[in-house]
């Protein structure tokens, strides 16, 4: 979260970025501070607990701070509480560095320790203050400039950052820094911008620059100069942003969808904190009672897509923890076949829209048979939410891209929580086992979080097979379904043949396709089912296939069988879906992107299917 604004040029600097900051409130709402340098003059500094408008009326609108070049931010904790101490910009212990930053950083702890060392005192509890620090010690200690002081800074922190600095010894200039955390740079005949997203700038310009992973920049008024990480000036494309709502909410990434997929901890989270309170889970919100639950003898879940690879999950989760039967449909077949539904059973009807046209029609088959019906959708006021006997929804957010990933992910969580509690309303679980669950469910955010962080590895391996023809996906169990998803999530955004196969299958049809070079992606995320789907692994590449395996923090012996493995937090193995699948976004995101394709709008596709 947290929103950064920056601003060089000939005007007076407060009153644009604290405008800016107004269109970036949303990412950061517990504190904020400018800091202004007035020429030579020592840097001001000015911060407030609480909403941006206290920092507005301390600074009289910005007017109160003199200076033409400035940095802002607008916080969301993470490091420390909400206070002015912990509220940026941060400074060096002599002012000369100031910066305001955007992410986490992993190991300020040891950095922290290290500069204590070294003489330097700590006010804050933030993380930030020790990247400002240890860029200061980096400035001074080899008399170097300021783009060699950040280059040896990045190579030292782990984690993700948006950095904005300005040094006392180079007036007039900001210098900004990116790793994970999204930054766009605005330039204009006689000023510079740089903020986390688009609308903070939109009022003064339309030309921007993305900066790059692991990328640097220099802006002064009316000009900027990238660098990349060995120091050297790079070229960077100027984009001219259209004046449309869609344009403006990338915020800094290349597509919607990686900023969708980056964004899936928060709808996770909020979906979560939705249904889950300090005394369990708590579905009065959706208007379904334990004793309806209790008295459930059937679940019938229908979707199409993503949506139905979500069905297939519940169907294990639902199974293993309520003991009764569930049967997935696609939603586009449903009510063709004449289903059998009993009284006592309930349609659930997933939709990200809450307006697809078969999944729709499939609710109004189940109400004409008089059945109960539990719509699960990201859309309030939807069709499915108005007509659906009982309605619960996702906290997933506007979501743009065609592919969908944090809807999925959302709609995952939804049908735990309701696994859970049709579970504990049977008497299937006890106290105990129902606790143990939603702390497990608590823990998904960091595992998400943690999982985006192989991104890069998985970037290089993808490029490697961007030229493929085939590739197949194998699992068991909760796996399969997964590696539906994933295969989906690859055909359709790179148009590269892909199939998901139950691993068991392969036998039965499917090996006769593998030749060499084919690419397999073995998902072994069920500890019971683990030596099987090995066993079905080695059968492959035997016959040619190069393996990718996917699989728990762990089992390294699969390296044995591997030839490429990714490795994923552990998590309650009714919840791996959650975890497993980001990997398996990023394959297909940058398989779209190695391919040169349009990542967003994939062709054909549209993202809700409102017609049959």
């Amino acid at each position: 979260m947290c929103g950064i604004v920056g601003y060089c040029g000939n005007k007076q600097a407060a009153p644009i970025l604290l405008e800016g900051l107004t269109k970036l409130e949303y990412r950061g709402y517990d504190s904020a501070g400018l800091a202004v340098r007035d020429g030579e003059d020592k840097v001001k500094i000015v911060k407030a607990k609480g909403r941006l408008q206290e920092l507005a009326n301390k600074t009289d609108d910005g007017k109160a701070m003199k200076g033409c070049c400035g940095i802002g931010h607008t916080r969301w904790a993470t490091h420390g509480e909400p206070s002015e101490n912990n509220a940026h910009p941060h400074h060096s212990d002599d002012f000369e560095v100031v910066a305001v930053h955007n992410g986490i950083i992993e190991n300020f702890t040891e950095i922290k320790d290290k500069l204590l060392k070294k003489n330097y005192t700590f006010y804050s509890e933030t993380d930030t203050e020790a990247i400002v620090k240890l860029i200061d010690y980096y400035y001074k200690k080899y008399n170097i400039g300021p783009i060699d002081a950040i280059a040896k800074t990045m190579v030292r922190v782990r984690g993700s950052y948006a950095l904005a600095v300005m040094f006392k010894d180079h007036p007039g200039e900001i210098w900004v820094a990116r790793k994970d955390s999204p930054m766009i740079i605005g330039v204009d005949s006689k000023a510079s911008f740089v903020a986390s997203d688009v609308p903070a700038i939109l009022k003064h310009t339309r030309n921007v620059y993305y900066i790059g992973n692991l990328e640097m920049a220099c802006l002064k008024g009316g000009e900027v100069h990238f660098y990349n990480l060995d120091g050297e000036e790079i070229e960077k494309e100027l984009t001219k942003v259209e004046w449309d709502a869609e344009a403006a909410e990338k915020g800094g990434f290349e597509h919607f969808m990686m900023k969708e997929i980056h964004e899936q901890p928060k709808a996770v989270q909020d979906t979560i904190n939705a249904y889950v309170k300090e005394t369990g889970i708590d579905l009065s919100n959706v208007g379904i009672t334990d004793e309806e639950l209790k008295g459930l003898s059937q679940v019938h879940i229908t979707a199409c897509g993503s949506a139905y690879h979500v069905g297939m999950v519940g169907q294990y989760v639902i199974e293993k923890l309520a003991r009764i039967p569930v049967r997935v449909e696609l939603a586009s077949e449903f009510r063709y076949r004449n289903p059998i539904l009993s009284d006592d059973s309930m349609v659930i009807a997933i939709s990200q829209s809450g307006e697809t046209a078969d999944t729709l029609a499939a609710i109004r088959e189940a109400h004409g048979r008089k059945i109960k019906t539990l719509g699960i959708v990201n859309v309030v006021g939807s069709t499915i939410a108005r007509e659906a006997d009982h309605v619960m929804y996702t906290m997933a957010g506007p979501e743009i891209a065609v592919a969908t990933t944090k809807a999925y992910s959302a709609q995952l969580i939804a049908v735990y929580i309701l696994a859970i509690r049709i579970a504990k309303a049977k008497g299937m679980i006890d106290n105990d086992r129902e606790a143990e669950l939603i702390e497990e469910l608590k823990k998904l955010p960091g595992k998400i979080e943690r999982s985006l962080e192989d991104k890069e590895r998985l970037q290089w391996f993808t490029a490697k097979f961007s030229n493929v023809h085939d590739v197949f996906f194998i699992g068991r169990g909760i796996d399969y379904a997964i590696s539906l998803e994933g295969s989906l999530k690859m055909k359709e955004i790179s148009y590269v043949h892909s199939g998901a196969y139950a691993a068991g299958e392969l036998k039965h049809g499917t090996i006769s396709l593998v030749e060499d070079g084919t690419l397999v992606i073995g998902v072994i995320t069920q500890n019971d089912l683990y030596e099987k789907t090995v066993s079905n692994m080695v059968e492959v590449k035997s016959r040619g296939a190069y393996l990718c395996g996917l699989t728990n923090s762990g089992n390294y012996e699969i390296e044995d069988t591997a030839d490429f493995t990714v490795y994923i937090p552990k998590t309650d193995e009714l919840f791996a879906a959650s975890v497993a699948v980001i990997p398996l976004q990023l394959m297909g995101y940058y398989m779209s992107v190695a391919r040169g394709l349009d990542v967003d709008k994939p062709r054909n596709l549209a993202k809700s299917v409102t017609v049959e």
